[in-house]
């Protein structure tokens, strides 16, 4: 290790700070701070890159099976394999629109080592053969955007971006805009319609993926913050290095955002696909157990949009198969705790609210569909729901994201029944995103609703058929 600080956040033994090393660094978001401390030279892989080919630099990536950290999953070289050959130019656009209720490891990498961030821009730049880099940052992370801003032009006095970078004909600039606040510009093809200056709502696909026709309609690469801010550590190490770290379908770090109902939430880099969430929630390490000697009620393993576990799930490890196969996501490394205290109904209308309130309207079901969700949850709470509510919220959910669903009108239905990857009726994944608190909620917690809706008595008039 370079210097004599450590990271705020410590690791587990034996797994290595990939992308927080710094984080405990009082100046490391500079870039005399980048280059003396933290695990590696700060631009040291940046030169040795630039000493191989960019195939080659890509072949790396590839070999290492570095997935994005932005949600799906998907392994970064690959994504870049997609641009198709000989059409120029070539863009990359960094996701730091981070909005994800319960995600916020993003904005913290861009404010305390915004250096790493732009090194790992660089490398991809180089890789794929990008003639300019747009660094989109949320609008309301004023501190991350000043701290980008201000390593940037460090960086550009110091001949590291721009023309000729370290002497070389490599030359590409990174051009950093501030988002409106919109959370769904968190969606790629979004990002690229508010970055070309249009309303951020999301496009097509098929026909035309981004790294098809993008920005501009020229070959895109779009790819997160924390996939990015892992470049630098990789090509300063090795290829086995990375892969000694995880699983091998999952390999390398992760930073987890933990919330909620523990006793030290906060963010912590943890190996991927052998730490469970039990040690996540338990560990001193980490989350160091459910506050105030509280019971596990249930629990987001990735951002506000997944399904929700429960008790039975916690020694499942953070995994993305392995969380697929059991019915929800790693996500954006959201990790959301509930204890016994925790309403259900209350938790699944403030999840359901943000996603009503986000949408962008472009797609007449979530538009129209997850304000429906609102309306029917809040009225349950207030204490005028109706018998009808539950089907008729599983009904909403529906024409959004097509079922099966478990009905009211039937416990036993098949929990497992649930579709996962959702099924969806709208162009992006927001619309379904409402859906997940409300079908893992009515599935485990139904008589909490119950509870809270009131039975009428309804005097009959001869003749007249009421329906409640």
């Amino acid at each position: 290790m370079i210097g004599t600080t450590t990271p705020a956040m410590p690791t587990a033994p034996g797994v290595p700070a990939i992308v927080s090393s710094r984080f405990g660094v009082a100046d490391g978001h500079t870039l005399e701070g980048y280059r003396s401390s933290g695990s590696y030279e700060g631009y040291s892989a940046l030169r040795a890159v630039l000493e191989m080919s960019p195939s080659a630099a890509s072949e790396i990536v590839k070999d290492a099976s570095l997935l994005g950290r932005g949600g799906a999953g998907f392994p970064a070289g690959i994504k870049w394999g997609f641009c198709p050959a000989d059409v120029w130019p070539r863009y990359i656009v960094v996701n730091g629109d981070e909005s994800e209720p319960g995600t916020y490891k993003d904005r913290v990498l861009m404010e305390r080592d915004p250096h790493q961030l732009i090194e790992g821009c660089l490398i991809a730049a180089y890789a794929i053969g990008a003639a300019q880099v747009f660094l989109y940052v949320r609008g309301e992370m004023a501190h991350a955007q000043e701290r980008i801003a201000a390593a940037l032009n460090e960086a550009y006095a110091a001949g590291l971006v721009g023309r000729n970078i370290l002497g070389t004909d490599f030359s590409v600039d990174i051009v950093l805009h501030w988002g409106a606040g919109a959370y769904i510009v968190g969606e790629e093809t979004a990002l690229i319609e508010s970055l070309e200056g249009n309303r951020g709502m999301p496009r097509l696909k098929p026909p035309f993926f981004p790294a098809a026709k993008g920005v501009y309609l020229a070959p895109t690469i779009v790819n997160n913050v924390e996939t990015l801010s892992n470049l630098p550590w990789l090509f300063s190490h090795s290829v086995e290095e990375y892969r000694s770290v995880g699983t091998d379908s999952s390999p390398g770090t992760r930073l987890i955002a933990l919330s909620g109902h523990v006793e030290n939430p906060g963010i912590f880099e943890v190996a991927q696909g052998t730490t469970t969430f039990r040690e996540l929630f338990e560990s001193e390490l980490y989350g160091n157990g459910i506050r105030a000697g509280h019971e596990l009620k249930m629990f987001i393993p990735g951002g506000a949009s997944a399904p929700w576990f429960f008790p039975e799930q916690v020694d499942l490890p953070l995994e993305g198969r392995v969380v697929g196969g059991a019915g929800s996501m790693l996500g954006s490394g959201a990790v959301v705790v509930m204890d016994e205290t925790t309403d259900a109904v209350r938790a699944c209308l403030r999840l359901v609210r943000f996603f009503a309130r986000e949408s962008c309207g472009k797609c007449t079901p979530c538009r129209e569909g997850t304000t429906w969700e609102e309306k029917i949850l809040q009225r349950i709470l207030d204490g005028h729901g109706r018998p009808s509510d539950l089907e008729l919220l599983l009904d909403v959910a529906d024409n959004i994201s097509p079922g099966p669903y478990p009905v009211a009108s039937d416990p036993a239905n098949d929990l497992d029944a649930v579709p996962y990857p959702p099924r969806q009726t709208t162009i992006c994944p927001l619309g379904p995103s409402s859906v997940a608190p409300i079908t893992s909620a009515i599935r485990r917690f139904r008589h909490e609703f119950e509870d809270k809706i009131v039975q009428r008595d309804l005097i009959p008039v001869e003749g007249v058929s009421v329906d409640v």
